[in-house]
């Protein structure tokens, strides 16, 4: 090795709520020889980090502006109310925004729904993040509307949550910068969608390095229509599929009920 190469590595940016584990695990296996450096980041930051070249690829909440960044929607979350054990709504399956209407419903500065006008009735200030007004929920000050793996990454023995119904959906996607889009991405690209490691487009690395030499080009980009192999999904669709999250958005089976209000 000359002294001016330098070897290959792969930085992936995650937002809370994310569990980048699966897809690290077949990137590990597939590329042993390409270490891959994971960087938590914050939902405000997370485009900037991408943008300012400190992450190859990320994992991100849509939306994603500008045209810069290419991104590939891969599932929407169910969206639940975080609330004490001993609360009414604990005592029913699911709930509406209107079901919420008298309770204090905290609305954090990193909220990642995008409300046009949250439920319930608004705290005199807003928590700083998601972590705060969860301990304000213990507290008994209100309740917390968030995604669902926010609010298993912010589990608490004596809080529960329950799905709200007519909430808007937060949706998570694999994105990176277009004019960086290199073989380690699209490498990458091709875990997430659950292609396997002999298709064109989920190499190996001996694989890459003799089509490169016997091509001499890229290979093509991700945008390109592809109909997928037997018992696999393209990875386009809001919901979850085999990469997803347990809480990801499925088909609705569960009774709804109002709760009660208290006296």
């Amino acid at each position: 090795m000359t002294g001016s190469e330098v070897s290959p590595s792969f930085r992936l940016a995650y937002v809370p709520g994310v569990t980048p584990s699966k897809w690290v695990r077949i990137w590990n296996e597939r590329l042993p020889d390409v270490p891959l450096t994971l960087l938590a980041v914050s939902p405000a930051e997370a485009l900037d980090v991408l943008r300012g070249g400190g992450a190859d690829a990320g994992f991100v909440r849509l939306p994603v502006d500008g045209m810069d960044l290419s991104a590939i929607p891969l599932y929407a979350e169910t969206t639940v109310v975080v609330v004490p054990k001993d609360h009414v709504v604990a005592a029913v399956d699911e709930v509406s925004a209107e079901d919420l209407a008298d309770d204090i419903v905290l609305h954090p500065l990193d909220d990642t729904l995008g409300w046009d006008r949250p439920p319930g009735q608004p705290a005199i200030e807003r928590p700083a993040t998601t972590a705060d007004a969860i301990e304000l929920v213990a507290a008994g000050v209100g309740l917390l509307v968030v995604p669902q793996s926010l609010a298993r990454l912010h589990h608490r023995k004596d809080l529960t949550y329950r799905p709200v119904t007519d909430a808007p959906e937060s949706r998570v996607a694999l994105s990176w910068p277009e004019n960086r889009t290199t073989d380690l991405v699209e490498d990458f690209i091709g875990i997430v969608r659950g292609r396997t490691v002999n298709s064109s487009r989920g190499r190996s690395p001996d694989q890459a390095q003799t089509q490169d030499q016997s091509k001499g080009k890229r290979p093509e980009k991700s945008g390109a229509q592809r109909k997928p192999a037997a018992g696999k999904t393209s990875g386009k669709g809001s919901r979850s599929g085999s990469g997803g999250p347990k809480g990801a958005k499925s088909a609705k089976g569960t009774k709804r009920g109002k709760p009660r209000r208290r006296s």
